[in-house]
């Protein structure tokens, strides 16, 4: 993410202006497009979480370098036909096949080590059922947009906050540049951004909202850091070329990943196990 600041090694090369703007860029031209189709949901919605989890699991196999065929074909198989299902507009025909990607990965699991291909499939399947579900539920436009909210938000205050202040080092092994002010300022920033997306929706209540946004900032700072201990145990830099000053789409959205599955399960309880958008809504 973009808060890990200067690479203390060669797994990390210095970053220079070029790059910046790119990121910037990039950032610039993906950032609406996004936001349209989370504010269009439905099918499109779906169809493009489906293309992100496809891509994640294709760069996971690449840094991995363990293929599990059975794990990676069946579950996304099964995943690929919970698109084709979608068009019948059949809401649990689509759930009831999309959640079976996740059994499909335990399974693949418990099949024997080395398990990073099955691993793989969850990493990707969790956050794409997670989405789908929350933007499917009542408020599930509000439930997304403060998940997307609190993570960009984390992500921009971690570096402004680590690039300003500095000090002392989070978890140098597996992330030299990474401060505890930046994840301190990432913090602060995600649960501002949940309160203020409370306010202008006027859903949820905004002192609530902030304090599990601040719950759902730490998901996402360490699903940034799982990531980056992912990278380096198997000496990658990038997760991949996709994006332009950023690298894969696993670099881009390893706190997502993490954050969304956060407030899918926080909204399952809170909604009694029946709608996690409401469930978050009534917070």
């Amino acid at each position: 993410m973009s808060w890990k600041g200067t690479p203390a090694n060669a797994l990390e090369a210095p970053k220079g202006h070029s790059n910046l703007f790119m990121r910037v860029l990039s950032s610039v031209i993906l950032a609406p497009v996004f936001l349209f189709v989370v504010w269009y949901g439905g099918a499109l919605f779906h169809l493009v979480l489906l293309a992100a989890a496809l891509l994640i699991l294709n760069e996971w196999v690449r840094i991995t370098r363990s293929v599990d065929f059975v794990a990676v074909f069946a579950g996304f198989g099964l995943a690929a036909a919970a698109g084709a299902v979608w068009w019948s507009t059949n809401f649990y025909a689509v759930m009831i096949v999309i959640d079976t990607v996740i059994v499909v990965g335990m399974l693949s699991v418990l099949s024997g080590p080395p398990p990073w291909s099955a691993l793989g499939v969850l990493y990707a399947g969790l956050p794409m059922v997670a989405l789908t579900e929350l933007r499917l539920g009542e408020n599930g436009l509000w439930a997304v947009a403060v998940i997307l909210a609190l993570t960009w938000a984390t992500d921009i205050a971690a570096y402004f906050a680590g690039k300003v202040i500095g000090g002392r080092k989070l978890w140098p092994a597996v992330s030299p540049k990474k401060t505890w002010s930046g994840a301190i300022g990432g913090l602060i920033g995600g649960g501002v951004a949940g309160c203020a997306v409370s306010l202008v929706s006027g859903i949820g209540t905004p002192v609530t909202i902030c304090i599990v946004a601040v719950v759902f900032s730490i998901a996402s700072q360490l699903g940034d850091l799982a990531e980056s201990a992912l990278k380096r145990h198997f000496g990658v830099k990038d997760s991949g070329t996709l994006i332009p000053g950023h690298g894969g789409i696993m670099d881009r959205a390893d706190g997502l990943v993490a954050a969304a599955i956060a407030a899918y399960i926080v909204g399952l309880i809170a909604s009694g196990g029946s709608n996690p958008s409401l469930g978050l809504a009534l917070l």
